[in-house]
């Protein structure tokens, strides 16, 4: 059980730093492989349009090539959309996928839906239906080149939207609704950004300047988490519109993109905003909703090509770094979605152990490139590096000096490194010594590299002592996370102690006097054990160093008892043992020709009967020749078989009850067609007589 702990313990410690060394990774191959898992389709299509274009979508940004093909099934459900009045929500989705499939529409189909959205958008009053007509007219634009798609009142629109917006940024879903969004904000400007693309004249720049300001009020709200990331969160009370962090900062940085590419001039958005926001989306890493997963990808997308800043991720193949194999701190710098990064150079800006931040082990150190592997490399850690616990702060440095405007690259950034090595384990021993005056009366050296082990013994009046050294491969004293040395009696009572140390060395003394209540008085052998580990202690061990049997007095009567040994869970849940049946013996029966002369026996009066019958001359004559008195005596006659088959059934398998309920039924029956068939038979016989 303590060996169980203690490789939890040094688990957790992993655990631990791998947390604590987690840093922002771009877009992957791992997230390839998750999207082909989530968006899974199930009978050659999707569950909605909605769902579908996510889908498409999210596998066209990650460049999977062997996707589903659902086309033929996608297509005949986009055909019939389009082509029915279906509500503006469904014909947006239906044109994004087409936009992705390039299906067969016919071009009257495409005049008739832009009538339609004209006349929509003319009497639009809701940001939906704003947002729902304009980006479909939009995709129109992009798939058909036969209809017209400008909007007269561009400036008019465009007011409409702009006049359901807040003073803080925020939007509302229409002039009836007080309560304003986050979301809608993002909503709102792709609504806008989409009014300006198909215009048929500029749009005022007043109006446009005045947009970008309510986006500069919007960032004002956003969130900060310890590590940089930035992110907004929806405080609207009406449950219905209300949106988790991710989409909700997926709708903004939606909004904020489209709306920046289509319009001139800088926005002048708060310190590393952009790269802020980058940092939320890689940090979740991947998310098992397929709603959510698209949201992060897609807002990626857009961060990846937008007009503001591109944010640059640095991010590190390995953060655990061995002395010993002589492992090269490597450095990849690449956007969000994994592209090639422009000409740079990464900085290391100062190194320092986690424990003593005012001392610089490395201060202004560039990293070599290399063009092969595209990686940013420190061929040799310093000599002055030892194993511990370090943060490198990082920069990245632009050589061309006019892209610091087109590129963030989030200042320093501190990163968590982890340098193992080969713990030196020097002068160990093991001792008994005598309780009153210290001396040592057994001691032994300690191989705690190699398999050897010790035999001593002891009383109650001894102490036992355990020290060795730890040192770094520096030369420096190290102090390892955990060390225990564990005593374990022959009846399976185990005692755990914690191994002190200052500088190198490391001692623990037991004195067996003050012990004998622990060691609830049991005598005996003690098998002893000691755990050393550290995760950046490469050589770390629980080896069995020995025995020591030791002799202490007899246990008062009120002194505690042992605790009673753990039930192995084996004896307790495995199989049990097979149990065999002892059945009583059968009864004696007679012979088996016995049993058939008495069978026989049985059916001698059926056989009397029958030729009793024929002796007496049984026929049909006057068996009922009219349909109704033939019917009734033909029913007569099977409800009489009904009866007999019942019986046979009640001697087979049927209780007592239901026979009874059954018989009940069919004596009603056999008496009612019983008594038809007679009164007729009776009947007919008095004519016969009267004549």
């Amino acid at each position: 059980m303590a060996r169980n702990l203690v490789r939890f313990l040094v688990l957790l410690y992993w655990i631990s730093i791998c947390q604590a060394a987690t840093i922002l990774q771009p877009i992957s191959d791992s997230h390839r492989y998750a999207a082909l898992e989530i968006f899974r389709p199930s009978n050659g299509a999707f569950g909605s349009l909605e769902e579908t274009y996510e889908a498409l979508r999210t596998f066209d940004i990650l460049g999977i090539q062997e996707k589903p093909d659902i086309s033929a099934a996608t297509c005949k459900s986009v055909s019939e959309v389009l082509g029915s009045s279906a509500v503006l929500k469904d014909l947006f989705h239906a044109l994004r996928v087409n936009d992705v499939l390039k299906c067969e529409i016919k071009e009257e189909i495409y005049e008739s839906i832009t009538s339609r959205l004209k006349s929509v958008l003319n009497e639009a009053r809701s940001l939906l239906d704003f947002y729902y007509s304009i980006g479909s007219l939009l995709l129109l634009k992009e798939q058909s080149s036969g209809v017209d798609l400008s909007i007269n009142d561009a400036d008019g629109v465009f007011h409409s939207i702009k006049a359901l917006s807040q003073s803080d940024g925020r939007w509302r879903y229409s002039s009836d609704n007080s309560e304003s969004s986050i979301y809608a904000a993002g909503l709102a400007l792709e609504a806008l950004a989409g009014v300006v693309s198909i215009a048929s004249s500029d749009i005022d720049q007043n109006m446009i300047g005045t947009v970008k300001n309510d986006i500069v009020k919007l960032f004002d709200s956003i969130e900060k988490y310890d590590n940089g990331a930035l992110y907004f969160e929806e405080k609207v009370v009406d449950a219905n519109e209300h949106h988790a962090p991710l989409a909700t900062t997926s709708s903004v940085v939606r909004g904020l993109t489209t709306f920046t590419a289509v319009t001139s001039g800088s926005l002048n958005l708060p310190g590393n905003s952009i790269f802020g926001l980058a940092k939320f989306f890689l940090g979740i890493g991947i998310p098992g909703d397929a709603k959510d997963f698209f949201n992060q990808i897609y807002s990626l997308a857009c961060l990846e090509t937008n007009r503001v800043s591109i944010p640059l991720i640095l991010s590190l193949p390995a953060t655990v770094l061995s002395l010993t194999k002589e492992d090269q701190l490597k450095v990849r710098v690449n956007t969000v979605l994994g592209s090639v990064a422009p000409q740079l150079t990464v900085k290391i800006v100062r190194a320092f152990l986690s424990a003593s931040k005012r001392t610089s082990i490395i201060k202004g150190q560039e990293l070599k490139f290399d063009p092969q592997t595209g990686l940013h490399v420190l061929d040799v850690l310093p000599n002055a590096y030892d194993v511990g616990n370090y943060v490198f702060v990082f920069e990245i440095v632009l050589h061309d000096s006019e892209q610091k405007d087109t590129y963030a690259t989030g200042g320093q950034i501190q990163v968590p490194i982890y340098i193992t090595g080969v713990v030196k384990i020097e002068k160990a021993e093991i001792a008994v010594l005598d309780s009153d005056l210290g001396s040592t009366e057994t001691k032994k050296r300690l191989d705690l590299v190699g398999e050897s082990v010790v035999s001593l013994s002891a009383n109650h009046l001894q102490k036992l002592r355990l020290s060795f050294q730890l040192a770094t491969p520096q030369g420096n004293g190290f102090k390892p996370h955990q060390a225990f040395l564990k005593l374990r009696h022959e009846s399976g009572v185990e005692h755990i102690f914690v191994v002190e140390g200052s500088g190198k060395k490391f001692e623990k003394i037991l004195d067996f006097l003050g012990l004998v209540e622990k060691f609830f008085y049991l005598s005996g052998r003690y098998e002893i054990q000691l755990t050393v580990g550290d995760a950046i202690m490469e050589n770390s061990f629980i080896r069995a160093i020995g025995h020591v049997d030791l002799d202490l007095p007899e246990a008062p009567e009120k002194a505690p008892r042992p605790p009673l040994r753990p039930v192995d869970p084996y004896t307790r849940y495995g199989p049990k043992a097979e149990i065999t049946h002892i059945f009583r013996a059968p009864e004696k029966r007679p012979a088996k020709e016995l049993s058939l002369a008495f069978l026989g026996l049985i059916f001698l009066p059926s056989l009397g009967f029958l030729i009793g019958l024929f002796r007496l001359g049984v026929n049909l004559k006057n068996f009922p020749t009219s349909t109704l008195p033939a019917t009734f005596a033909i029913l007569f006659h099977l409800s009489i078989g009904a009866v007999i088959l019942l019986y046979t059934f009640f001697w087979l398998k049927l209780d007592l009850f239901t026979t009874l309920k059954a018989l009940g039924i069919l004596g009603v029956f056999l008496v009612f067609v019983g008594h038809r068939t007679l009164s007729h038979l009776a009947s007919t016989s008095a004519k016969l007589k009267s004549a």
